[in-house]
């Protein structure tokens, strides 16, 4: 069976903002990616609706969700 080497392989968008804001508060997430979203009244749900129409900042999250896997 092959296995995926993507990290980001069966992971929700759900999963990678739960897993960021256990580890970082929302200031160290709107300091380490400036999106409005993370600054101005956060919450996941509100992350998630921005994220999902918003391909530049998923990439961001996603990319900062690899780094903070290192």
């Amino acid at each position: 069976m092959h296995q995926s080497k993507d990290p980001l392989h069966g992971k929700t968008l759900l999963m990678i903002m739960e897993h960021l804001h256990a580890h970082y508060s929302w200031e160290e997430l709107s300091d380490a990616i400036n999106i409005n979203c993370f600054k101005s009244d956060p919450s996941i749900k509100s992350s998630l609706t921005f994220l999902r129409k918003t391909p530049w900042a998923r990439k961001k999250v996603e990319d900062f969700y690899i780094d903070s896997l290192k």
